[in-house]
């Protein structure tokens, strides 16, 4: 992938921040000027930083551990899910639920405890199993579905 420019990043919109009344006083090394109201953000150090940040994204690939991919604005759920699939990375893309980073472990038993009811939904396994438990376990499914969008961990 190629490196992105001064221009591009002046194209894309990066240089708009937030309103001056949003702002948060850590972000003061990195807002270049203000402009009615909305703070400016220096281009130049988005560029170095971006730099390291791909740097440590592959060495983070290269030592063969995960990368968790997030995008919830919708503007970047497709592009960011396309490019979690090209690199076979998780991904969320819908609703980001408290706790995925600091229970990882719980959050991929979840991920593994529906593929295996969606496995069984699909393959009609369920007749072993109450009527009850069946009609429980395709809400769980739909639920899961409507408040996620993510690659098998």
């Amino acid at each position: 992938m190629e490196k992105p420019t001064y221009k591009d990043l002046l194209d894309a919109g990066v240089h708009f921040g937030h309103l001056k009344k949003k702002w948060n006083p850590k972000m003061a090394p990195y807002i270049f000027k203000e402009i009615k109201g909305i703070h400016i953000i220096d281009l130049n150090r988005t560029l170095e930083n971006m730099e390291r940040a791909a740097n440590a994204m592959r060495n983070i690939a290269k030592s063969g551990r995960k990368i968790m991919f997030v995008a919830t604005k919708k503007q970047a759920r497709d592009i960011v899910m396309t490019a979690a699939k090209s690199v076979d990375m998780p991904f969320v893309t819908e609703r980001w639920l408290g706790g995925m980073m600091t229970n990882f472990a719980t959050i991929r038993r979840s991920v593994k405890k529906m593929q295996n009811i969606e496995r069984m939904l699909n393959d009609a396994s369920l007749t072993s199993i109450t009527k009850r438990s069946a009609s429980l376990c395709r809400a769980n499914t739909k639920n899961w579905k409507s408040n996620w969008v993510v690659l098998p961990i």
